[in-house]
């Protein structure tokens, strides 16, 4: 079964349709791309699936482990190359609410966990992942 179903609507803009959900999201071309830039391009999409992922794998481990990891927040950066034009680098800032206290050996194991998520292990070994956490 597919997963999404996408159709371009013109104007350098793409609608895509979660098959199983129903939900939608709508990618326009960056400005430095012939585009509007007015919501995520394709681009964006990629490396911003690489934070939520992290993060999602993250939050899988921690429930097993009983840590909330509630309020966590990323901050997402995507830096183009050219030649060919592609994602080079993306860059997760990883920022943990104050009130959370982990052990060392909790911090390794989610660092291990978010690092090795599918999304990270699906891209190109070409593609600099650039990984920070701030406890």
């Amino acid at each position: 079964m597919a997963t999404a179903s996408t159709i371009y609507t013109g104007e350098l803009r793409t609608s895509s349709t979660h098959i199983k959900s129903g939900n939608t999201l709508v990618t326009d071309a960056p400005t430095d791309n012939h585009g509007k830039g007015e919501t995520f391009s394709p681009t964006d999409l990629v490396a911003t699936a690489l934070g939520a992922c992290m993060l999602t794998v993250m939050g899988i481990w921690a429930r097993t482990a009983d840590i909330d990891l509630t309020d966590t927040q990323i901050e997402t950066t995507k830096v183009m190359g050219n030649n060919p034009r592609r994602v080079s680098e993306i860059h997760i800032n990883f920022q943990f609410p104050t009130s959370l206290q982990l052990t060392e050996a909790q911090q390794t194991k989610l660092k291990e966990v978010a690092l090795n998520c599918p999304v990270a292990k699906s891209l190109s070994a070409d593609l600099k992942q650039v990984v920070t956490f701030s406890w």
